[in-house]
């Protein structure tokens, strides 16, 4: 396969840091923008790896960053926004997916991936998968100078992820009963290295151009038993009780005004849909064979911590 040169918007995240991995390991080069280069120096041991700094959101600099590559991904996304008026989503995933689509016309760059959402959809109920739902429309209608497709994972999990490793956290800090909210939505966990692999398949795949490809692992679960799992992996003995929907919501109230947010009323929009793939053809690895490694550790290492804490070590 001819070596490419790959901008990755995005790629000093969780996903974004795996992809990169995954594209060096093939032979591409690979190109980071980021606000604040010193703090992605640990990419810089992937060969043939070149980190940027740039402000995505300025069209000269995005221009900049774009200019002699093959390929361009989008990665960026955010979860919850500082406000609570859909503001901050818009300006993360339909304005920057605008200024992407221009720059990439702009550069004569032929290909883009684009990470969405699973259930993104214009019409959804959360500012998160409206807004994910419209950045998707609009790359989808750049016009023929540019092959688009499209990725909607379910949950994304695997080492360093957000959510088994947040929630691993929120469990042992609340000892006995951890109440939940959404305790019934159904989740189809994908792995992260199933994930980069597709994306990175797709780029000289005809077939994949104009796709929309849903992405889901091969088992579901319903959030409470995630949460369980999480818990018993970690050797954390607690009660998850699911909460009714008034509580769900007053809980989603009240932690959006906690810092980092670990809930918000628009992740409990979001969660009002099952977020699983129709038909069976589904990345392959399972929740069980990755996630007991990298929880253990992080298990281990809190206790070890603690140990040298409580021993003046």
């Amino acid at each position: 396969m001819k070596a490419l040169t790959f901008c990755v918007l995005g790629g000093t995240g969780f996903v974004g840091s795996n992809l990169c991995a995954e594209l060096v390991k093939r032979g591409h080069q690979v190109r980071i923008p980021s606000r604040r280069r010193e703090r992605s120096r640990s990419l810089l041991v992937l060969p043939g790896t070149q980190i940027i700094e740039c402000d995505i959101h300025d069209a000269g600099q995005l221009n900049a960053c774009f200019r002699d590559c093959d390929v361009v991904v989008n990665l960026v996304g955010i979860l919850n926004e500082k406000g609570r008026n859909g503001r901050g989503f818009h300006v993360a995933h339909v304005e920057l997916a605008q200024k992407t689509i221009t720059a990439c016309i702009h550069c004569k760059i032929p290909r883009l991936l684009h990470m969405s959402a699973l259930n993104a959809s214009p019409d959804a109920k959360s500012f998160y998968l409206r807004t994910k739902g419209e950045a998707e429309n609009h790359v989808h209608s750049a016009g023929s100078a540019l092959a688009v497709t499209s990725f909607r994972p379910s949950v994304i999990f695997g080492p360093q992820d957000d959510f088994l490793n947040r929630f691993a956290s929120l469990l042992k800090w609340t000892p006995g009963v951890f109440p939940l909210p959404c305790a019934d939505v159904k989740l189809a966990p994908v792995y992260v290295g199933d994930v980069v692999r597709i994306m990175a398949d797709a780029v000289n795949d005809l077939t994949a151009y104009g796709a929309r490809t849903d992405l889901c692992g091969p088992k579901q679960y319903t959030f409470k038993q995630l949460v369980s799992y999480t818990a018993s992996v970690c050797g954390y003995k607690r009660k998850v009780v699911g909460l009714p929907g008034w509580l769900s919501r007053l809980q989603a109230r009240m932690l959006e005004l906690v810092p980092g947010k670990p809930f918000s009323m628009d992740n409990y929009r979001s969660f009002q849909t099952d977020s699983v793939c129709p038909g069976t053809d589904h990345c392959p690895t399972p929740l069980g064979a990755v996630a007991p490694d990298y929880l253990c550790k992080q298990s281990r290492q809190a206790n070890y911590d603690s140990y040298r804490a409580k021993h003046s070590r």
